[in-house]
């Protein structure tokens, strides 16, 4: 993987993580890097609070690693894209994409927050499946396992490349015979070809046309190389599905989309073909976010905020959140779920909104 992806400089580290051996290797790891111990891994107030550092989004994603131990470990039920979101390995990412939830709660810098203790989390799951037992019924899901979410805070094929967590998350599921892991990924990481998944884990491969990837997946893996990859995964042993995530409405979206779908269907095996499922979801953006891209990736926003085709959705937690207006939403999803039929009947929606 390329160091400039994720080259730490500073390392941010709760003291307890040096009590872990999973710790212990990430130090040794980047053993040039400057350690700052903290409280909190969560409560960093030079990262969080100077709105200054807006400007330095991509270089403090680079430089900075935080390290701490993950104190929650409980399943919340999802119903979408996994039957529960599992506790989280990482929060934060390397890479950039300027629509990405994430840092909506993270102040003005978003680094890559590795927890330690991979160990407990895998336990946890592994006890929350054996108390679930066997799956009463199939859903939209997943016909006959219970799916966890692994990667809802951050991309674990960026992960993999700062830690061993992933592998042995891969590893675990190996042992749960109802249970699933799955994440979505928009980095191309193919030294997750030998973590021998044995068909527990699902990828999801997050695809939009490349044009407008090129603006708003900032640092990601080309889309022609996320669907090329495809093949190879499924044959390493993993079930690999894709995520047309965020749908970004402009003007001329139409060709780009169904360009998309073609390059998909004349790229992958028909074993990739014969186990494909994808999800849409339509974009949502968020006013603090839109503030903070403005300091560093403005020409995103010409894409991502649009007053004139959006409207006001409050969030459970009283953020602004920006949705595309209800009526011309239906009627745009209704356009991409005819052209995505037309072009890969093969590919179940799992759900779409």
């Amino acid at each position: 993987m390329p160091r400039t992806l994720l080259d730490p400089k500073r390392i941010y580290l709760e003291p307890a993580i040096r009590s872990y051996e999973r710790g212990r290797a990430v130090l040794a790891r980047f053993p040039d890097a400057e350690l700052v111990e903290v409280a909190s891994h969560w409560k960093i107030p030079e990262l969080t609070d100077d709105p200054e550092l807006a400007g330095d989004w991509l270089r403090m994603k680079r430089d900075v690693l935080v390290l701490g131990v993950k104190k929650g470990l409980t399943m919340r039920p999802n119903g979408r894209s996994a039957d529960f979101i599992a506790p989280s390995s990482s929060n934060g990412c390397a890479m950039a994409c300027s629509y990405c939830y994430v840092p909506r709660r993270k102040g003005y810098a978003n680094p890559v927050s590795v927890f330690v203790n991979v160990d407990e989390i895998a336990a946890a799951i592994g006890r929350h499946a054996k108390r679930l037992g066997v799956k009463p019924e199939p859903n939209t899901i997943d016909p006959v396992d219970w799916v966890y979410d692994l990667g809802e805070n951050g991309d674990l094929s960026l992960d993999a490349t700062v830690s061993d967590n992933i592998r042995d998350l891969v590893a675990a599921f190996r042992g749960i015979p109802n249970g699933k892991g799955s994440f979505a990924t928009k980095l191309v990481n193919r030294d997750l070809l030998d973590y021998d998944p044995q068909g527990r884990t699902r990828i999801r491969f997050s695809l939009m046309p490349e044009a407008v990837s090129k603006v708003v997946d900032v640092r990601t893996s080309p889309i022609g190389e996320r669907i090329a990859a495809i093949n190879d995964f499924v044959e390493a042993g993993y079930e690999v599905h894709v995520n047309f995530s965020p749908v970004i409405v402009h003007e001329g979206w139409e060709p780009e989309w169904r360009a998309l779908f073609a390059e998909i269907d004349g790229t992958l095996s028909d074993r990739a073909k014969a186990q494909l499922k994808c999800e849409i979801i339509m974009l949502t953006h968020n006013e603090a976010l839109h503030d903070t891209n403005l300091a560093w990736h403005p020409k995103g926003e010409d894409l991502l905020w649009r007053p004139d085709l959006q409207e006001t959705k409050w969030s459970q937690s009283g953020m602004r959140n920006l949705r595309y207006r209800s009526g011309w939403k239906r009627k745009w999803l209704d356009q991409l779920l005819a052209w995505h039929g037309a072009a890969l009947p093969y590919c179940e929606v799992r759900y779409a909104f």
